[in-house]
């Protein structure tokens, strides 16, 4: 499986943010939708079955973390990571690992450093792209 096989959830209700997203991991080969409320994000979430979702927390509509409980609640080995700048509270990243997100990015962040927290999230999974190659010598 390369990455090209794999589908991304960007949750995020700024368009700057979601264009950089959006960029960095298109660039990477993966497939990219984008939501820009928590509604329709969880409409879409049983349609396109995402393998990873990317969510802010603050959004119009749904919250990150309903997306994070419906996600987890219907479809508990989709990976969520949420990306936020919260000085919006600690607890409320509490929370979100008490409900089940997988990671946590704060803003502003890294673009490389996303990228590895997404490639670890598949490679936990076994959706690894390339899988490393070991010398295996086969003796007749």
């Amino acid at each position: 499986m390369d990455n090209t096989d794999l589908k991304i959830l960007i949750v995020e209700d700024d368009v700057l943010m979601i264009k950089i997203l959006e960029f960095i991991l298109k660039k990477e080969g993966y497939q990219v939708t984008t939501c820009k409320d928590g509604l329709i994000a969880i409409e879409k979430i049983p349609v396109l079955i995402p393998d990873l979702i990317i969510t802010d927390i603050m959004l119009p509509f749904r919250s990150g973390l309903e997306i994070i409980g419906y996600t987890k609640e219907n479809y508990e080995t989709i990976p969520v990571i949420v990306v936020s700048s919260l000085g919006e509270e600690e607890g409320t990243v509490v929370e979100a690992f008490n409900l089940g997100a997988d990671d946590f990015v704060s803003k502003p962040f890294n673009p490389n450093e996303l990228l590895l927290r997404v490639k670890r999230l598949f490679t936990k999974r076994n959706l690894s792209i390339k899988p490393k190659e070991e010398n295996i010598n086969i003796s007749a």
